[in-house]
């Protein structure tokens, strides 16, 4: 086969590949959008939880009552869909892998989709409460709190992602140990540098308010330490590193 060839076949591939991805995501999608208003209110729960009784959403726009739903069960077929996507993905990159980097993808793919998935959980089971107790908490007197659902489902969006991408501090820590970017030992030196950056993060994504910042800083220097020691136990047990041999 020539290289134009090889080319060729590698992008029908992809193309068949991405196709699956997108046909595994409408068929998901298609079967949560009866339940989009359902998941929409479990979404709005830790809010609608801390308001005053009688307090509500709101809706600005004439279309947001159908678009936000619709978009909550995108997000939600997106994450249920996700190991799909991850196989598809994997299965198109696996022909071109050594053995010993197949055996570490799989694990590795594994481990970042329930890292992603435990940081969404963290931030709507421990995050959402403490922020919306404080920004209701924090209303002064007279004022309704009446968010327009859009705007909710922007915020919380934001924050799933921020947590959900801080957990996956671990694998990046194993991953540049792995690939021999940089070793255990300065890992072990940049402590101070990842929790300033740690609460530099906590301050964007989260906000004002000392408690919700530290409950995304503080997972991530702890997430930090617990890569640096799978990392640790992983060269201990010298396991095959990703970079092939020098010739």
């Amino acid at each position: 086969m020539t290289p134009t060839e090889n080319f060729i076949s590698h992008l029908i591939e992809l193309r068949d590949r991405l196709l699956r991805i997108v046909i595994g995501f409408v068929v998901v999608f298609i079967a949560l959008f009866p339940f989009a208003n359902k998941i929409y209110a479990l979404l709005a729960a830790p809010l609608l939880s801390k308001l005053p009784a009688g307090g509500q959403m709101i809706a600005t726009a004439v279309t947001t009552p159908f678009f936000v739903p619709m978009k909550v069960a995108m997000m939600a077929a997106f994450i249920v869909s996700l190991p799909h996507t991850m196989y598809q993905l994997w299965a198109f990159i696996a022909p071109g892998l050594y053995a010993h980097e197949k055996k570490l993808m799989i694990p590795t793919i594994v481990a970042s989709s329930l890292l992603f998935l435990a940081g969404m959980a963290f931030a709507y089971f421990l995050v959402f409460p403490v922020v919306f107790g404080f920004i209701v908490g924090t209303a002064p007197v007279g004022v309704a709190v009446m968010t327009d659902i859009g705007n909710y489902l922007d915020f919380v969006l934001t924050l799933f992602f921020a947590f959900g991408f801080a957990f996956q501090v671990p694998i990046a820590v194993v991953m540049t140990v792995r690939f021999g970017w940089i070793s255990i030992s300065q890992l072990k030196e940049a402590r101070g540098y990842v929790v300033v950056v740690a609460f530099v993060l906590g301050a964007i994504f989260t906000p004002p308010d000392i408690i919700s910042q530290f409950m995304l800083a503080v997972p991530i220097w702890l997430l930090y330490e617990f890569g640096i020691l799978v990392a640790s136990l992983s060269k201990s047990e010298k396991l095959p590193t990703i970079l092939p041999p020098a010739i």
